[in-house]
């Protein structure tokens, strides 16, 4: 998928609904849902919710909900940030119209994994700010609803950065230069250190800190796949116990790409060659940060 540079406008109509009751709710998405049922050459609206909150659309739909898809958000959001991008890519590919038309109504699950701490609504703030680069090739309109009885504050106005119409739209680079401006916790005194990158002695390690054997092979072939671009690598670290084991890496060379990572490659899922992609598909984390003598790379497994 091609990706524009961070200025440059495509089609991609990115919004926002911010509401604070069901029937503000309801009001943001019936105008939305009815404008894409009115569009031509699209596939039906897909309202991507809580469930109590689908089952409100749908009374309000009446004749109408058959012709609207609905897909309780649990089941969209089912893991990390760039998993959410996937499934988006993967969907667009699958179900849009020509050139990716299609009207998606999305409530992150703020109250699940989205919002159980402040480094995973960081991660899903990066995903909401990278969506206006990586989709920005196709003709897909968003609404993204936000219910400020679970994204608090905070998430709500730094979402409002991430999209456009709001006001307060940031370049989504600049966003991502933010988040990746906070430093990485220190490096464990105990971590341990490996020659190199190699899959078997990762394996074993996670293993022995209680990793089950498919995910300790899961780990090692991330950490693998996050070297491959980075080679020469001239650091590896391990540390921590299951399921939060964690390795960095270190290289002499430079990343220089926040969206490293986040471009959806051709295949369907997650395959051996993919890098970095591969990487952010498998581990709940993956740290990129970029300093004067190389880059480092952070994976955490959960």
């Amino acid at each position: 998928m091609p990706i524009p540079s961070a200025h440059a406008q495509g089609t991609f109509d990115h919004r926002m609904a911010v509401f604070s009751s069901d029937e503000e709710f309801v009001a943001a998405a019936l105008p939305f849902l009815a404008e894409g049922l009115a569009a031509a050459d699209e596939p039906p609206p897909v309202a991507i919710a809580a469930p109590d909150k689908l089952d409100l659309l749908r009374d309000a739909l009446g004749g109408d909900a058959g012709r609207v898809g609905f897909v309780p958000h649990t089941e969209w959001y089912s893991g990390s940030a760039a998993n959410a991008v996937a499934q988006g890519a993967g969907y667009l590919a699958e179900h849009a119209g020509p050139r990716g038309r299609v009207h998606l109504l999305m409530e992150p699950d703020w109250g699940g994994r989205a919002g159980r701490s402040v480094r995973e609504s960081t991660e899903w703030i990066r995903y909401e700010a990278f969506a206006n680069l990586l989709f920005a090739p196709l003709a897909t309109t968003a609404l993204c609803a936000y219910d400020t009885r679970t994204a608090g504050p905070a998430v709500v106005a730094a979402a409002r950065r991430a999209h456009p119409g709001t006001g307060v739209y940031e370049d989504p680079l600049r966003i991502a230069a933010e988040l990746d401006a906070v430093p990485l916790s220190p490096v464990p005194h105990d971590a341990r250190p490996l020659p190199a990158p190699e899959p078997h002695a990762v394996r074993t390690w996670a293993a022995g800190r209680g990793l089950p054997a498919a995910d300790a092979e899961l780990f090692a072939a991330a950490v693998c796949e996050a070297a491959d671009p980075l080679d020469p690598v001239s650091q590896v670290l391990l540390w921590g116990e299951a399921p939060g084991c964690v390795c960095e890496l270190r290289s002499p060379h430079r990343v220089d790409d926040p969206l490293a990572g986040f471009v959806p490659p051709p295949t369907a899922g997650p395959a051996p060659g993919q890098g970095l992609w591969f990487a952010r598909q498998v581990c709940a984390y993956v740290d990129v940060r970029d300093d004067e003598a190389g880059a480092v790379v952070r994976l955490q497994y959960a």
